[in-house]
């Protein structure tokens, strides 16, 4: 089983209200959903099975071996383990080629390790494609990272998030859930980070999410700050205003 990462930078904040900040990857920080789409078609049309549009949007955010379940039912003639690692072994090698960030990430991420504020990666990815990330970003970007190979039950459960925070609260005494925001831009991600009691954040991009489920939705992370994600908080100015 790979260990969890943490870095010696993440640290108490007693005085911020902002005290950490967990990330989704594929669709929130890159937009990696193109990637894994054509790879579903490769694989579907090697073995001569349809695989529509529809069939595609439903697999955005599940974890995946729940993902490689549905291309069995499909009629993808390989295992579970066997299908994950072609389309992993696919998305890697695009993702070496090129990173296809999205709008505003980067910019927040650098903001909030600037100002001290502790961030998590909760993926459903494993660990080979989030390596290729971490790799394109600064060191210590993440304290903690959790892959979807380091949890029983994959998103939509709390665990990956649950995980995430008790691994962050041995190097942030004090760290409460209501001064997480978790950033999600899936059903299954977004309910797995609401499930688990932070503060969820929802930039969807390549499905919709449906109205009313969720309190918070950007639709874009540009030009958003440090200051923005405060306001979400429970009991601040702009969270108060609504």
């Amino acid at each position: 089983m790979p260990l969890l990462t943490t870095d010696d930078s993440a640290r108490s904040q007693p005085d911020a209200a902002l005290q950490a900040v967990f990330w989704d990857m594929d669709g929130t920080i890159v937009d990696t959903e193109p990637y894994w789409i054509a790879a579903e078609k490769e694989l579907t049309a090697a073995f001569g099975v349809d695989w529509s549009d529809a069939q595609a949007e439903a697999m955005v955010g599940q974890a995946l071996e729940v993902s490689a379940g549905m291309l069995q039912q499909a009629g993808v003639p390989l295992g579970i383990r066997e299908i994950i690692d072609r389309l992993i072994g696919q998305v890697a090698a695009q993702v070496r080629r090129e990173v296809p960030w999205r709008p505003g990430a980067r910019e927040l991420l650098t903001e909030l390790q600037s100002a001290g504020i502790p961030c998590a990666l909760v993926t459903m990815s494993e660990q080979v494609l989030a390596q290729e990330i971490l790799r394109a970003l600064p060191a210590g970007t993440f304290g903690v990272v959790v892959t979807g190979d380091m949890v029983g039950r994959g998103k939509p459960d709390p665990e990956p998030y649950q995980l995430a925070f008790d691994t962050l609260k041995g190097t942030v005494p004090g760290l409460d859930k209501a001064r997480v925001v978790a950033i999600e831009d899936s059903l299954p991600g977004a309910t797995s980070a609401q499930a688990a009691g932070l503060v969820t954040l929802t930039v969807p991009n390549f499905v919709a999410l449906p109205p009313g489920v969720f309190r918070h939705e950007w639709d874009s992370l540009a030009g958003r700050g440090v200051d923005h994600l405060c306001g979400l908080l429970p009991g601040s100015v702009l969270e108060s205003a609504r």
